[in-house]
């Protein structure tokens, strides 16, 4: 994602009014009023779930971080901004909304709903590309180059179990009302966790 200041903040609004949008399609249904148009998953959802879904994101993030150091790439880590949080809080949101929301086959079986999570997981991983692919300036212009080092395989190995466990959080016995909000929980929770833990390392560098 952009580091511009202003499209980070234009990206957090708008995942603000998806969220809005969300939260007024649930409010009628417990008024009993169902929106026909609702957005997918806009149905309550549990303590449990919620609390579940968040830890389950923390212990992936320190999974993640424990084989950066294990492999030796922590310090190679992209620095950021403390305004790219708001993306980052912002893309919690909008990614739930479109893959664990609409990317999804619920209505054809056990078989198709584990292949397209497999699927669509695998899609998710891959269209993080800033993590395999630079776009470089040379005399001819620019040229993509992709690279799968270590650091690059285990990081697209986490996104792929991430976008795992943030479907599974949709759909375990514990979410019976098959809500987005444990997702938006999980998405967010990892996202900060990996904020933090940034900060941590030295690799939050400035303010925007």
């Amino acid at each position: 994602m952009s580091d511009s200041p202003l499209l980070i903040l234009l990206v957090f609004a708008g995942a603000l009014y998806l969220a809005k949008l969300w939260r007024d399609d649930l409010l009628a249904l417990k008024a009993g009023e169902p929106n026909p148009k609702a957005l997918p998953g806009a149905t309550p959802a549990t303590g449990i779930a919620l609390g579940i879904a968040a830890i389950g994101a923390i212990i992936l993030v320190l999974l993640e971080t424990g084989g950066e150091l294990a492999l030796g790439v922590s310090s190679e880590q992209t620095d950021i901004s403390v305004i790219f949080l708001f993306a980052m809080i912002g893309a919690g949101i909008l990614e739930e909304v479109i893959f664990r929301g609409y990317l999804v086959i619920t209505k054809k079986g056990t078989a198709f709903l584990v292949g397209s999570i497999i699927a669509f997981s695998l899609i998710f991983a891959l269209l993080h590309f800033q993590y395999y692919a630079t776009l470089d300036e040379t005399e001819e212009g620019r040229v993509l180059t992709l690279t799968l080092d270590s650091k690059s395989a285990w990081s697209l190995l986490l996104l792929f179990l991430n976008s795992l466990w943030f479907y599974t959080v949709r759909f375990f016995k514990w979410n019976p009302q098959q809500s987005l909000l444990p997702c938006f929980v999980a998405h967010i929770t990892s996202n900060v966790a990996v904020f933090v833990i940034k900060l941590l390392q030295g690799h939050v560098t400035s303010l925007y």
